[in-house]
């Protein structure tokens, strides 16, 4: 053999060729280099074995090729060597360990055939070896593969350090024996670099099974298994928080270890050592950085201080041409910098990291102006929220302010996903910030927290700048001026300052380009819904519907999810307002769905939707609904500052209390005038028709009428809810005919919701039987029932008395078709001496736990599929679940089911 370990002569070329300098046995190091590079690397006591990628190792045994790829310290060597050693593999694994001389093609082949003798492949002497050094006969590589196509079981060849390879002609032969060999070879590239093999044609015929960085990368729970094997015993967050800070690299993850088992505190030492100062430091500076030339080395540093890189802005940054080489060189030698599409590159942050703690120890303060050039040249290529970053990161506060204002994204700071970030960001502002853009900034992030008299203050020293500057011209200023007015009147109350500075914005939105109008929907969301809002609580529903629906009807977005789900729910108060409770409950749902479909969190979801759903479960008789929607509406941030959700809690829980059994404490319960927010003005008539209202119904069930009359008094509002009242309030009196002058005076036009003409009609009827008017009584009942049913509004008939209960006992045809009603107010349900319905009977057989779970997500208005997903169960389950309760419960359909099982007190 020309190459061999052994001491001796070389044997004569098989091929008999005779060009180029002989290969000889003069190996430096002999026998026991060859061992070495034969070897399969040992794996310490501390390795990790990930079994999905052993798994994925074995799958690629199908395929001819597999390649393993990845940057230097991510875990290939030692996953293929384990994975070699101890895996069932179906035929013969041979090792290779290439080196930098190994790219002579003769060098290479010699080292191969070698490798696969030393495994115990036996090829037979005709085969021959390569003569000299930098070539080697093509018919050697044809006998190899002629000779591996015939064996039985294939030869797993495994070539780590692949990177070394740069020879084209090495590469060629290795394509000609891995398409000829056959199913006799399967070839396992370990490298750094994408090898010069044309990958993209095994990827095509799908021959090439992949394992890259990404795959490698350690998941966080085998980083806490890898973190158990070095004796540290961190939690699941450390854990976590240290695998995300490293990527999930192994050699990261393991320097770290070894740095922290030293330490007293290993948990807060990984929380708090600098990455720049660490042997994870050292080992990059020394494996990746210090390997690259000096323009590499250079482009790496400044470009460290961007989250992703662009070849352009690497250029601008670094003041030459030539970044997309660079670039695609790194990301080629997988040397920690990869492609993440469309041109752009990122850096693997713990590098990053390390490579700004060196830019700043070489040039210190370069930091600041990298990040003002990169802020510059993100504007112009309209990445304004990074942009925005890099301008904070430089000082440059005005640059940064006057960005958001001439780019209209002055409503990213109240709507969207970077809303907080921003918020954050503009925090650190400094005082030396001056001209108008900055104090609208200022202005806007006083009236995200409600300040509204901080940022009136900000907006007048904005708008005296531009008056300064005569800023005609700068319409961006004025309409984001204009804009946060209509905010300030909303948290003020003022309706007429939201319209008057609504209409300057429409004035000054003709002079901004439609583009940028165009790019930020969430502009005109945002000021229609605070238009609306404040329009609500003036008490104008008209005025208010219109704007919200507005609103509403903006362009579908991110950005624009918040203003359209707080828009629908106050069109669903408008509604409920109105009387409409069915449609009120479907700008519920809509509501609900936008807010998940944008992933809003619990705390940015308007109190407005619960408190709604609390009002209508007391109409529908579900008391403990109302105050499980109550709980909700009082959670969120907003119900503190909002004047339209604290005043309406404060009437549902009155309601509910009254509902209870509990006049004294209902009337405490309601709000007092001093109990608005004094910012947000007086209350508006449907708040102090609310109030009067329940006040007189509280009054009324204490037993004293006329303190209910003096209530609707001082409420000063005369709606058709208070007519009622009223009504009701001179019957309990014995005065029927006040109680028909108080209700003649609402006008009959038909343009009451349901909720009130059932409420009208009752009232009506007790005072026609009060009256002798038995069969005017039962005309004005039949209708009532007709117009709730299709609204399942049963607080209005439980409301109305014994009277009603008397009169349905003796006209049992009246409720014949309204199954639907409570049980106590049928004719021939079990009651009292009292008139009040006896104990329901339980259940014959009783629900199972899981039942019960369906049932009180069912009473929660989940629908099938949002029960499904919140207790991890088929929706084909849920359905037979509900079928199960129907039948136990002797109901149809979920509704009936809930109101049943409250009944039983099951929920």
């Amino acid at each position: 053999m020309a190459l061999s370990p052994a001491v001796g002569t070389p044997a004569r070329p098989v091929d008999g060729t005779r060009r180029g300098p002989a290969v000889t046995n003069r190996i430096p190091g002999g026998a026991p280099v060859l061992a070495a590079r034969f070897a399969v690397p040992a794996t310490p006591e501390t390795f990790v074995r990930r079994h999905r990628l052993v798994e994925r190792l074995g799958e690629g045994l199908r395929t001819s090729l597999l390649l393993v790829s990845g940057p230097a310290g991510a875990g290939k060597t030692l996953l293929v060597a384990d994975w070699a050693a101890t895996a069932r593999l179906p035929g013969t694994a041979v090792w290779l360990t290439v080196e930098r001389e190994d790219n002579a093609p003769g060098v290479f082949w010699a080292y191969v055939l070698e490798a696969a003798r030393h495994h115990g492949v036996a090829l037979p002497d005709d085969i021959g070896s390569p003569a000299r050094a930098h070539e080697v006969d093509h018919s050697l590589l044809a006998r190899l593969a002629a000779q591996l196509s015939l064996r039985e079981e294939p030869v797993v060849l495994v070539l780590d350090e692949f990177e070394h390879v740069s020879s084209p002609e090495v590469a060629s032969g290795l394509h000609f024996l891995l398409g000829h060999a056959g199913p006799g070879l399967r070839l396992v590239l370990i490298s750094r670099t994408e090898p010069l093999l044309p990958i993209h044609r095994y990827r095509a015929s799908g021959a090439v099974t992949e394992v890259r960085a990404a795959d490698l990368a350690f998941r966080p729970d085998e980083a806490a298994v890898l973190l158990r094997r070095h004796g540290l015993g961190l939690s699941a967050e450390s854990s976590r928080a240290l695998t995300e800070r490293t990527g999930g690299w192994a050699a990261g993850l393991r320097l770290s270890a070894l740095a922290a088992q030293g330490a007293a505190d290993p948990e807060a030492f990984l929380a708090e050592f600098e990455a720049g100062r660490s042997t994870v430091a050292d080992f990059l500076l020394a494996e990746v950085l210090d390997t690259q030339p000096a323009e590499t080395q250079d482009l790496l540093l400044r470009t460290s201080v961007l989250d992703q890189i662009h070849p352009d802005l690497a250029d601008t940054l670094t003041g030459r041409r030539g970044g997309a080489r660079i670039l695609a060189d790194l990301s080629r030698a997988n040397a920690f910098v990869e492609p993440v599409g469309h041109d752009w590159y990122r850096c693997h942050p713990l590098f990053a990291g390390i490579l700004r703690v060196h830019l700043a120890a070489r040039n210190p303060g370069l930091d600041r102006d990298l990040h003002r050039t990169a802020a510059r040249w993100l504007a112009g290529a309209g990445r304004l929220t990074e942009a925005l970053s890099h301008a904070a990161a430089g000082g440059d506060w005005e640059f940064a302010a006057v960005r958001l204002v001439d780019h209209l994204a002055i409503g990213l700071l109240f709507a969207g996903r970077d809303a907080e970030r921003l918020d954050d960001l503009f925090a650190g502002m400094t005082a030396d910030a001056r001209g108008p853009a900055p104090e609208l900034v200022r202005a806007a992030r006083d009236l995200a927290r409600h300040d509204a008299q901080s940022g009136l203050d900000h907006l007048r020293r904005a708008e005296q700048l531009l008056a300064e500057r005569g800023a005609e011209d700068e319409p961006a200023a004025r309409l984001t001026l204009a804009q946060l007015r209509v905010l300030a009147g909303r948290l003020l109350g003022s309706a007429d300052l939201a319209r008057a500075a609504a209409e300057q914005a429409a004035q000054w939105e003709e002079r901004v380009p439609p583009q940028l109008l165009e790019e930020h929907p969430e502009l005109t969301a945002l000021r229609l819904n605070d238009l609306g809002s404040v329009l609500l609580w003036e008490g104008g529903l008209d005025a208010a519907g219109a704007a919200l629906a507005a609103a509403v009807r903006t362009a579908d977005g991110p950005t624009t999810a918040g203003p359209r789900h707080e828009a629908l729910a106050r069109l669903a108060l408008v509604d409920l307002l109105d009387g409409r409770p069915a449609r009120s409950e479907a700008r519920l749902r809509k509501a609900a769905a936008e807010a998940e479909r944008a992933g809003l969190p619990p705390a940015s979801r308007t109190g407005v939707g619960p408190l709604v759903l609390a009002a209508l479960a007391v109409d529908r008789d579900d008391l403990p609904a109302a105050r499980s929607a109550v709980d909700r509406a009082a959670g969120p941030a907003v119900a503190g500052h909002d004047p339209a959700v604290a005043a309406g809690l404060a009437i549902v829980r009155a309601r509910v209390l009254l509902a209870d059994g509990h006049p004294r404490a209902a009337l405490d319960a309601l709000p007092r005038p001093d109990d608005v927010t004094a910012a947000a003005g007086p209350p508006p008539p449907w708040v102090r028709e609310a109030v009067a209202v329940t006040a007189s119904a509280a009054h009324l069930a204490d037993g004293d009428p006329a303190a209910a009359l003096e209530a609707l008094e001082r409420g000063g509002v005369d709606g058709p809810e208070c007519a009622v009242a009223a009504a009701q309030a001179h019957l309990a009196a014995g005065d029927g005919r006040s109680a028909l002058r108080a209700l003649d005076a609402v006008p009959d036009h038909g343009g009451h919701g349901p909720a009130v003409t059932v409420r009208l009609l009752l009232a009506r009827s007790q005072a026609a039987a009060a009256l002798g008017d038995d069969a005017g009584a039962q005309r004005l009942i039949a209708r009532a029932l007709t117009v709730a049913r299709p609204e399942q509004l049963l607080r209005p008939f439980r409301d109305a008395g014994p009277w009603l209960r008397r009169l349905l006992r003796t006209r049992p045809a009246l409720v014949a078709s309204h199954g639907w009603l409570p049980a106590d107010l049928l004719p021939g349900s079990p009651g009292t001496a009292d008139g009040t319905a006896a104990a329901p009977e339980q259940p014959v057989e009783p629900l199972s736990d899981r039942e019960l779970d369906v049932l009180e997500r069912a009473a929660q208005l989940l629908s099938t599929d949002e029960i499904a997903a919140e207790l991890f169960l088929s929706v084909n389950t849920v359905k037979t679940h509900l079928k199960s309760i129907n039948r136990k419960l002797s109901v149809s359909g979920r509704s009936r089911a809930v109101r049943r099982a409250r009944e039983l007190h099951l929920i």
